[in-house]
């Protein structure tokens, strides 16, 4: 059974002496697929904000699971720190069967598995008979979610990575003060940038962001209005003097530009104890825009607003007027550990997953699935709007960089393209230097491409 290293496990999640916190959900059994598993499958999954809306969410699905194909889900683990309290079983090669954590993560778990090729193939899940169903996973989930950069790492043909939970991102801002102020929604960047000097003329900051890592959805839906595919594509797999041409400046000038506009507070907030203070100065009219995605209406429900807010949600800007915008789709991904001691049955759980069933208990907590269909689940006022944009002319922006091999003295996608955003907002660092630590990072990665 390979390992994946203990070097590159205390890189990924920083293992701590948590204490694994397990529940019972089912019983002993097997499927009618014949896929067996003695003692029952184990799931591990992130406690993130939809199960602060449903707790019992991964609990009905175990039972939903159970009750439909008689494969008991012996381990429920449901942590907010998932990656520290697996983190010890799985260095030591006893893994869940079925992990629910997704790429972007601060510890990077999800990525160092991928780059140590230690997930399993589950393009065959695709084909299969969704359990209960007489469709097909593959056919009922929307196009585009399964052939792409994220769920297709090696760009073998093969899915590696199911999708989950999506929804789109942009920027997301108080309409109420637009209406207020009586402020276009800027359109194109010129608009942009008129709206800063607006705005800053009344104390507004035209911009913030939770933390450096919200960055990345914005930063590929940039990729795509500056260069459409084609420079996405390009950008991502690093290819040789891709941060030389037109489009990657003009990427760079737009961000360098932003960060001027961006409040002075928030490289100090952008951590994962403050974020949500910089989320606060949309509400408050201390920012205009911050990049986010549809949760962001259910997280802040409870916090404090100027009077008369009113979320709003709208693509990137474009370059020039008239171009469609883009606006990233996010998702959540679900996997198996190659490893895993039940994968078969671990395939049929992924499967379930897609159920019409399964897509109903999530939707209670507002996790949309990406199957065909869906918005006739969405029932919250302003998921429905978020979920609309791209009815509304906005272009899908989808894919992430591409693995690349753990390389000593070689940085995370986060920390090269990411994090620096705080440095440039705070003035500690330049454009022309970020933009050399990219280029030398990028020949790295492209050298050690998975």
């Amino acid at each position: 059974m390979k390992k994946i290293s203990r070097r590159s496990f205390l890189m990924a999640a920083g293992i701590s002496a948590a204490a694994l916190g397990l529940t019972a959900c089912g019983a002993d059994s097997q499927s009618a697929s014949g896929a067996e598993a003695k003692d029952g499958i184990s799931v591990a999954a992130l406690s993130s904000a939809y199960v602060e809306k449903n707790p019992a969410m991964w609990d009905e699905i175990c039972e939903a699971f159970t009750e439909q194909t008689g494969i008991a889900v012996s381990k429920l683990t449901l942590e907010k720190n998932l990656e520290d309290v697996i983190g010890a079983s799985m260095q030591g090669g006893d893994y869940p069967d079925v992990v629910c954590l997704s790429v972007g993560r601060p510890a990077g778990l999800t990525e160092q598995f991928v780059k140590d090729k230690l997930i399993a193939d589950i393009t065959d899940v695709l084909s299969m008979t969704i359990p209960g169903e007489e469709e097909t996973v593959g056919k009922k989930i929307a196009g585009g979610f399964t052939d792409n950069s994220i769920t297709n790492p090696y760009g073998d043909g093969k899915t590696y990575l199911a999708p989950m939970f999506y929804g789109p991102c942009g920027l997301f801002y108080n309409a109420g003060l637009l209406e207020e102020k009586g402020w276009k929604l800027p359109t194109t960047w010129d608009e942009m940038w008129e709206l800063g000097e607006q705005a800053q003329a009344e104390g507004i900051y035209l911009f913030t962001y939770p933390t450096a890592g919200y960055f990345d959805t914005f930063l590929y839906a940039l990729m795509y209005t500056v260069g459409g595919p084609e420079f996405f594509d390009k950008a991502t797999h690093y290819e040789e003097g891709i941060w030389d041409t037109d489009e990657a400046k003009l990427c760079f000038e737009i961000i360098d530009k932003l960060a001027s506009y961006t409040n002075p507070k928030t490289p100090s907030q952008a951590n994962n104890q403050d974020f949500k203070m910089n989320q606060q100065m949309v509400l408050d009219n201390q920012a205009i825009f911050m990049p986010n995605g549809t949760w962001i209406a259910g997280e802040m429900k409870d916090s404090p607003r100027a009077e008369g807010f009113k979320w709003g949600m709208t693509a990137l800007p474009t370059v020039k007027a008239g171009e469609a915008p883009y606006s990233y789709t996010w998702f959540e991904q679900t996997w198996i550990p190659k490893d895993a001691a039940n994968v078969d049955a671990a395939k049929q759980f992924v499967a379930f997953l897609y159920s019409d069933a399964a897509c109903a208990i999530f939707a209670k907590a507002g996790a949309i699935q990406p199957v065909l269909g869906i918005s006739e689940l969405v029932e919250d006022e302003y998921s429905k709007e978020f979920y609309a944009i791209y009815d509304n002319g906005a272009k899908a922006a989808m894919g992430n960089f591409a693995p690349y091999k753990s390389t000593a003295g070689l940085g995370t996608v986060s920390e090269v393209f990411l994090e620096p955003i705080n440095a440039l907002v705070s003035k500690n660092l330049t454009r022309d230097q970020w933009v050399a630590d990219i280029k030398a990072a990028s020949d790295k990665m492209r050298e050690n491409l998975l």
